[in-house]
C-alpha cells in the first residue's frame, strides 16, 4: 500500500467508528470509538491506602524509606510504620479526630511529611495539604473551605497558620514539626508526639477503613477558575497504587535484599503528582526517597552528587533546568534511568537537551489531573514518542469529544473525556461543579484540548479555556510556545490571548532569552512566522526574565494576561 494510500485508508477510517485489537503497550478503539487500555485489567482489594502502604513492609523493613538531601536526616520503613501508627494516635486520642474529620497539612518536602500523611489516613482523617509558601490569606480560605480540625506546620509556616486563623475567627490546634530549634509558643511538639512510648494504639481500633472513606482532600490548581477541594477515596488511591505497578509501563525496578531505586522529590508533597506519584506509591514498592525542602540548583545538584538518582519526577520548568543549566553534567546524569515529566506539555527541544547529556536515561511523559489521582496515561518504556504522553493506564477509558459531545476518532482534536477508578469522588460540598465535570456515565471532563492516534497514543494540545480565538480560528498557546522554544537564543516562552479589534483576539508572546545571548523582538516574530500559518503568527513579543508557573510546573497564563492588562492600561 503506497503512503498515499494509507492515508486516505487512514482518514475514512477516522470518520467511523472501528475496533482494533493491539499489543500490551498501545491501546484498543471500540466500535463507539472509545479508547480503552489493553494493559491487565486490575482487581482493586478491600483495603485502604496505608493498608496497600504496608503490605509488603516485611521485604524492606530495614531499608531507608525517606532521607533529606540537605540534612542527611533519614527514616527506615520500619521507623516510619512505627512513627505514623503513633502520630495516628495521638490524633485520635490528644486531638479527639474522628473518622473524617480534616486535618491541614502546610509543609515543605521533608521526612516527617510521610510521617504527617501516612499519620492522618491511618487515623481515619482526611488530609489536606497547602503550599507552604502561600500568604495567610490563600490560606484562610482553604480552612475555610476545608473546615480542620487540626494545623499541622513547620516553623516557617506557623506565622502564617496563626495569621490565617485570625482571618478566619477561629481557635485551631497547631502541631509543629520544628526539628531542634525553640517551638513556637502555643503549638505542640510532632517529634514528641511521635516519640512517645505511652502512646495508646488501642484508639486506632476505632478507625473506619471503608474503601469509599474520602482521605485526601487537595485543592484544584484555581488555573481556570476558583479552587475546588478534589475528594480522593481510600478506593481511588489504592487503584492508582496498582495502576502504576503494571509491568509493561512501571517506572520503578523491584526492591529486593541487594538493590534498592532512589527517586529524586523535588516536586513539593502538597501536590497530587508529588504526594502519591514521587511520595505514596513509591513507598508501597520500596523505594528510598531523597527529599529536598525547595529547589535550589546548589542542593539539587548536591543531592544528584550525593545520592545515587534512579528516578526523577519531573515537571516542565525542572527538565529544562537539567538541559539548560551549565552546572549539571552527563556525570550527575548517570545513575538517572528515568525521567518522568507531567503537569504541562513538554516541548521537543526541552527533551532532546537532556537526553543529550542523560545518554542512559529515558524520559517518559505522563499525563493526569488532581482529579484523577493523578495519572492518566503515560509513555511505555522504551518508546520515542515523546510528545506523546502515552496510553491510558490499566482499566483506564479515554475518548475525545467535540462541541457537540459527539465522540471523535483517530486523530481528531477536542476535549479529553476520562473514565476509571481514579477519577474523584467529586468536588468537596460543590454539586454543581462535580456535575458540571463528572457525566451521568462516569466520565471526567477533563478541560484538555487533545487528539489520540490509532495506536492509542494521547496528546496534549492545550487547555480548552486558553485556546485563542483568532478570526474564528483556534489558535492552541502551547504549540506556539513550542516553536519559540526552538529558537536557539530562547530559554522558556508563554502565548496569551490578548484582545483585537479586527481579529477578536491576537496571540502575544512573553519571552525568556538564555544567559548571555541577544534577540529583538522581530527575530522572534520572524522565527514564528516561518513555522505557521498567518492567523497564527506574533507580532507582539515582550520580553522578560522569568515566567510565572505555580510549583507543579504549569504556566500561570492568567498572572501573564494580568501584566499585560496593567501594562495596557
Amino acid at each position: 500500500m503506497t503512503t498515499t494510500l494509507a492515508r486516505i485508508f487512514i482518514k475514512k477510517l477516522a470518520r467511523r467508528s472501528y475496533a482494533v485489537n493491539l499489543s500490551a503497550n498501545q491501546a484498543v478503539w471500540t466500535q463507539d470509538s472509545v479508547v480503552k487500555s489493553n494493559l491487565k485489567e486490575i482487581s482493586i482489594p478491600n483495603r485502604t491506602a496505608v493498608e496497600h502502604v504496608w503490605e509488603n513492609l516485611d521485604k524492606w523493613a530495614d531499608k531507608t524509606a525517606l532521607t533529606c538531601g540537605v540534612t542527611d536526616h533519614c527514616i527506615s520503613y520500619h521507623m516510619l510504620y512505627k512513627k505514623s501508627r503513633s502520630f495516628a494516635a495521638q490524633l485520635r486520642s490528644k486531638f479527639k479526630i474522628a473518622n473524617s474529620d480534616v486535618v491541614c497539612v502546610m509543609m515543605h518536602n521533608i521526612p516527617d511529611y510521610a510521617v504527617v500523611l501516612l499519620g492522618i489516613i491511618e487515623a481515619g482523617a482526611t488530609a489536606t495539604t497547602v503550599n507552604p509558601i502561600y500568604t495567610s490569606y490563600e490560606v484562610h480560605r482553604q480552612i475555610l473551605l476545608s473546615e480542620p480540625k487540626v494545623l499541622i506546620g513547620t516553623i516557617e509556616s506557623v506565622p502564617v497558620l496563626k495569621e490565617a486563623m485570625k482571618l478566619v475567627k477561629r481557635n485551631i490546634p497547631i502541631i509543629t514539626c520544628g526539628g531542634n530549634k525553640p517551638l513556637p509558643p502555643g503549638t505542640t511538639c510532632f517529634q514528641e508526639l511521635v516519640d512517645d512510648i505511652h502512646v495508646n494504639l488501642e484508639s486506632l481500633k476505632g478507625v473506619n477503613t471503608n474503601p469509599e472513606n474520602v482521605i485526601l482532600l487537595p485543592y484544584s490548581s484555581g488555573t481556570t477558575g476558583l479552587p475546588k477541594g478534589v475528594e480522593l477515596t481510600n478506593r481511588n488511591i489504592v487503584a492508582q497504587f496498582m495502576q502504576q505497578d503494571d509491568e509493561n509501563i512501571r517506572h520503578y525496578n523491584e526492591t529486593t535484599r541487594l538493590h534498592q531505586d532512589s527517586v529524586l522529590a523535588v516536586l513539593p508533597f502538597y501536590h497530587i503528582y508529588g504526594m502519591i506519584v514521587t511520595l505514596l506509591h513509591k513507598l508501597t514498592v520500596g523505594v528510598k526517597i531523597v527529599t529536598l525542602p525547595k529547589f535550589r540548583p546548589d542542593t539539587f545538584v548536591s543531592a544528584l552528587d550525593k545520592h545515587k538518582i534512579h528516578l526523577f519526577c519531573a515537571a516542565p520548568p525542572l527538565v529544562l533546568f537539567l538541559g539548560s543549566y551549565a552546572g549539571i553534567e552527563a556525570k550527575h546524569l548517570e545513575s538517572i534511568k528515568k525521567i518522568t515529566c507531567g503537569a504541562a506539555p513538554l516541548p521537543k527541544p526541552d527533551i532532546d537537551r537532556v537526553l543529550e547529556k542523560a545518554k542512559n536515561t529515558e524520559l517518559i511523559q505522563i499525563y493526569g489531573l488532581t482529579e484523577t489521582s493523578p495519572l492518566v496515561t503515560t509513555l511505555c518504556p522504551g518508546s520515542r514518542q515523546y510528545t506523546s504522553v502515552g496510553i491510558p493506564l490499566p482499566s483506564t477509558e479515554v475518548k475525545i469529544i467535540d462541541s457537540n459531545s459527539q465522540n471523535l476518532g483517530p486523530n481528531r482534536q477536542g476535549e479529553l473525556l476520562i473514565r476509571g477508578p481514579q477519577v474523584m469522588k467529586g468536588y468537596r460540598n460543590n454539586i454543581e461543579a462535580t456535575n458540571n465535570a463528572i457525566t451521568k456515565d462516569g466520565w471526567f471532563k477533563s478541560g484538555d484540548l487533545a487528539s489520540i492516534d490509532e495506536n492509542g497514543y494521547v496528546t496534549i494540545a492545550d487547555r480548552l479555556k486558553e485556546l485563542i480565538k483568532v478570526k474564528g480560528y483556534q489558535v492552541a498557546p502551547a504549540e506556539l510556545e513550542s516553536i519559540i522554544k526552538e529558537h536557539p537564543n530562547v530559554l522558556d516562552a508563554g502565548v496569551i490571548g490578548v484582545p483585537d479589534q479586527t481579529a477578536g483576539e491576537l496571540p502575544k508572546a512573553f519571552v525568556v532569552l538564555k544567559d548571555g545571548h541577544n534577540a529583538e523582538a522581530q527575530d522572534i516574530s520572524k522565527f514564528l512566522a516561518e513555522k505557521v500559518v498567518e492567523y497564527k503568527r506574533i507580532k507582539d513579543v515582550v520580553f522578560l526574565k522569568s515566567l510565572p508557573k505555580n510549583p507543579s510546573g504549569k504556566l500561570l497564563r492568567r498572572v501573564l494576561k494580568e501584566k499585560n492588562s496593567s501594562v495596557t492600561e
